[in-house]
């Protein structure tokens, strides 16, 4: 069944190419642009992959600047957390991500891929 997966995974990222598709999961993004499941995963077991992983990649500070301008707040930087939301609030690898701002701030209808 796992190697059904990475096939079917990499069928789809061949197919999809390395630009985001809406309906596209962040695995198959990443899988696209070369990374394989280990470089986020230790080992064989599918545990949840902690923010400081996702920072290694991901810079917090320059995601603030680039979605500073988004309305009616910046998810990348907000009150509650500043700069640092853990990821996997809204967005979620292996599942479509999800506005977790909108759970109590109904009019932030921000599209989270």
């Amino acid at each position: 069944m796992k190697n059904l997966t990475i096939i079917l995974s990499l069928a789809l990222s061949l197919f999809v190419g390395s630009t985001f598709a809406a309906d596209q999961l962040l695995d198959q993004t990443h899988m696209a642009k070369g990374l394989k499941c280990t470089s986020c995963h230790q080992g064989e077991t599918r545990e949840a992959v902690p923010m400081l992983k996702c920072v290694q990649c991901h810079n917090t500070a320059k995601l603030a600047v680039k979605t500073e301008n988004f309305k009616p707040t910046n998810p990348h930087n907000n009150r509650h957390f500043s700069t640092e939301t853990d990821c996997a609030k809204c967005h979620h690898v292996h599942q479509k991500s999800e506005n977790y701002c909108q759970g109590c701030h109904l009019k932030f209808d921000f599209v989270t891929p």
